[in-house]
């Protein structure tokens, strides 16, 4: 997911507004803005006069000659902003933020922090606190993001806790951008109410897929890994609500020391239960959050789970299911797992290591995450040709 980049500094030149608002940039004033969509200009080099009609101005360098409201001066070493992405600009505390970014194929909208699951490797540890106010800012966000836009992200917490709210976010999403994938996840346990999971489904969206963890075959190691007792049995009644409302589901399995074992298991459980999902993806662990904190009990070395993976990945594939492996560079992979392996680390979060210098799978290999320096496998080694 695309985080909101923020940073405080922000400096007014004139009089400013009193209240926070959205604007998508603009680089360039060779026209007057049409006031259809709030739009603040970048002003990259010093000039005697600001054109009017802008929602606001973000100047990268101090200015004595300010003739419009609403103009400041960008923080320090800010993001570069570029045309097309779209800021929140906060006068009373001098913050700003870039919710959207054009150029970049990770975004996501943050719908809520709060969440029902409490997942022991949660890399986005959930808060309990109102957050309500993000539904109506991401509502006003939707019709300024680019229709160019290839995918987007809803995340959170739990998007579903946000009930019709959730409904109201999607139904934008198809009106103002309907050729954008749309992908959602979730822990699938309030689309156990059928009427939710129908609700979604009867929108229509035209390319929608919710993506939903299941971490065993057996009730118990799921409900421990997500610390919520009940929890599996209400992820599979969502699933298969889903299902049945036409919505596409994706499973999802974040490997660790809880799950490597089974993952046969619950291959051969999905294969003959769950044949219907659209999509699995076998994950590796992201060490942030939660997965930070408890480090010690959830690491294990992927050389060391290559065996389960493998027959996992083979009941899968033998069974017709679409399988991907996610968050797992080529090198700790047995060979014949390579063409399972995608590119999925978003971008503002994926490196590579000094290791990926000369390796030659390096262009189709997906990486790490930036987190990966806190423990890494002893596999790790460039691919000669």
């Amino acid at each position: 997911m695309t985080p909101t980049l923020s940073a405080l500094g922000l400096r007014p030149l004139s009089r400013a507004s009193t209240r926070s608002f959205l604007g998508r940039i603009r680089e360039g004033a060779s026209s007057t803005p049409d006031g259809a969509v709030p739009e603040i200009l970048l002003v990259r080099a010093p000039q005697e006069t600001l054109p009017p009609g802008f929602r606001a101005y973000l100047l990268e360098a101090p200015s004595s000659c300010v003739n419009v409201p609403d103009a400041y001066v960008l923080p320090p070493g800010f993001l570069p902003l570029a045309e097309g992405d779209v800021v929140r600009v906060e006068p009373s505390s001098g913050r700003l933020s870039a919710l959207y970014r054009r150029a970049s194929v990770s975004n996501s909208l943050l719908v809520t922090e709060r969440c029902d699951n409490y997942c022991l490797m949660c890399s986005q540890p959930p808060r309990k606190h109102d957050d309500s106010w993000l539904l109506e800012e991401l509502l006003a966000l939707i019709p300024l993001i680019s229709p160019e836009t290839q995918e987007l992200g809803i995340t959170g917490g739990e998007p579903a806790l946000l009930g019709e709210g959730l409904l109201r976010l999607v139904e934008q999403l198809r009106t103002h951008l309907p050729g954008t994938a749309v992908h959602m996840l979730s822990n699938g346990r309030r689309f156990s109410e059928e009427r939710l999971a129908q609700g979604l489904g009867q929108l229509k969206h035209p390319d929608l897929m919710v993506g939903i963890p299941l971490y065993s075959d057996l009730p118990e190691e799921h409900d421990h890994v997500v610390q919520a007792r009940g929890a599996y049995d209400e992820t599979l009644r969502g699933i298969l609500n889903l299902k049945r409302a036409g919505v596409r589901v994706e499973l999802r399995v974040v490997i660790h020391a809880f799950t490597h074992e089974r993952l046969p298991e619950l291959a051969r459980f999905i294969a003959r239960n769950l044949l219907f999902v659209d999509h699995v993806a076998l994950m590796g662990l992201e060490l942030m959050g939660f997965a930070k904190t408890n480090l010690p009990t959830l690491w294990v070395d992927p050389l060391d789970y290559q065996e389960p993976l493998r027959a996992a990945v083979r009941i899968l594939d033998r069974a017709g299911v679409n399988t991907s492996l996610y968050n797992h560079p080529h090198c700790v992979l047995p060979t014949d797992l390579h063409p399972f392996a995608r590119k999925s680390i978003s971008d503002w979060k994926n490196v590579y290591f000094r290791e990926c210098e000369g390796c030659a799978l390096r262009e189709a290999c997906g990486g790490f995450f930036a987190s990966s320096a806190l423990k890494r496998s002893r596999g790790i080694a460039p691919v000669r040709p």
